[in-house]
Order: C-alpha cells, then structure tokens, then sequence
C-alpha cells in the first residue's frame, strides 16, 4: 500500500492526512472560525509527516478537497497540493468534497447503510444558501451538486418516500426550513481530510489524475469579495 498526502480547505476547518491506503496514518486538523489555512497548513502538513515518521520521498501523491466551499480556502489547499505535486514529481488528485462527507457519515458516525435513505451533506454558502448534492448509500450521485437557497420544496421530491439525513455546517440553517416527518438533521460533520482517504486511494489505484498545470477547484460560484477586518484587505 502507497502513503497518500490529503489537503481539506474547503470550509473553516483546516485539516491534512497521511493516509496508508483506505487508513489514516496521521492526521492534524483545526476547526478554528478564523480561516488561518494559509497560517496552518504547510505546518500541519509537516506534522503529519513527523508524526508517521516517514519522509516525503515515501508520498505517492498528493490528494486535495476540490470543493466546492470558499474561494480562498480552496485555492489555498490546492496551491499547495500542486506545489508538492510539482517539486515531488507525483500525481495530484482532486476529491469531491460533499461526497467525502458522506463518507464520514457512512462510516464514523453509526449510520446504517440502507438503501431508502439518502444523504445531503451541506456546505454554508451565506444566508439561506447553501452547496449540496444528494447520495445514496453507495455514494452514487441522486441530485447533482449545486448551489440552492433552501425551503421547504428544495428537497420534496427526495422526502416523499424516503428518509433523508442533512449534514455539516449548513444543515442547521434548514432545520426550521424543511418540514418533514423524513428529514434527519446532524450539524456536526464536518468536512475532513479523514473523509477523503479511501475516495483518494481508488482514485489513485485507477489512475484518476489531474492535470498538475491546469487544474482548478470546483468553486460553483463566481469569486465576491466581502470586506475584511483588516484594512484594504478583502475576501471570499
């Protein structure tokens, strides 16, 4: 089995993996709300290489979050994967973020596998907006992934005769929004590099690269900038 690096920026949370094939090796993540990815990651990336005790010459590849999520994180984590890409000479691989949380609900948080229940991990996107993409208990994609503003008729046509869970941080928002007897809520899973491992390694055992030059995250929408508490300063 080949030791892959993983990148997660998508959201606030900051967090890289070793991976060993489909298990964690090492890992280092930080919930913080302050968005210090370009602080944080390169220092955990070399914690979680210090903590496995193997050196880069032993990486495969390097897998990142593609999104969607926000502009700067993501552009953010996959600079840097395509940075290490580049000065190791392996493949990149890009991991699709909604569907790795879906994995870590399936498989860390003691959801049953059953086949009439769909899940939609959520990503905020401000207001009543948020990223989503339904899956099913295979992970194959029901609804593709987009950018919605919730009420209570966005997912109707999934809750008619199937239980559905809403997850990460923008299924508390929809809470009081969708009114259904089938909609689960979980607020608490969050994107993570621990999610992207097995996706990464299937993608890497199938050749499924990227091209290091002329990849780009999935942002799903056009950069906006906001304004920021430091002068002249401005982001996503």
């Amino acid at each position: 089995m080949c030791f892959l690096l993983l990148i997660e920026t998508s959201t606030r949370v900051c967090s890289v993996a070793l991976s060993k094939g489909f298990d964690i090796a090492a890992l280092e993540e930080d919930h913080d709300h302050g968005y210090s990815h370009s602080e944080r990651l390169t220092i955990f990336i070399n914690d979680v290489m210090d903590r496995a005790g193997i050196s880069f010459s032993e990486v495969a590849g390097i897998a990142v979050s593609r999104g969607p999520g926000s502009y700067t994180g993501l552009r953010i984590g996959v600079s840097a994967a395509k940075g290490l890409c580049y000065g190791l000479n392996i493949p990149l691989i890009s991991v699709n973020t909604l569907k790795a949380m879906t994995v870590m609900m399936l498989r860390s948080h003691g959801i049953k596998h059953e086949k009439d229940v769909l899940f939609c991990p959520m990503i905020d996107a401000r207001r009543m907006e948020v990223y989503n993409g339904v899956y099913d208990h295979q992970l194959n994609e029901i609804k593709p992934v987009s950018a919605d503003v919730v009420d209570n008729n966005t997912f109707g046509k999934f809750l008619q005769d199937k239980k559905v869970w809403f997850f990460g941080d923008g299924a508390a928002k929809c809470r009081n929004v969708i009114k259904s007897s089938n909609a689960l809520f979980r607020d608490d899973v969050l994107p993570s590099a621990t999610g992207m491992a097995a996706l990464a390694y299937k993608n890497y055992l199938n050749k499924n690269f990227e091209n290091t030059a002329y990849f780009e995250p999935f942002y799903l929408k056009d950069f906006v900038a906001g304004k920021s508490k430091v002068k002249g300063l401005s982001d996503s």
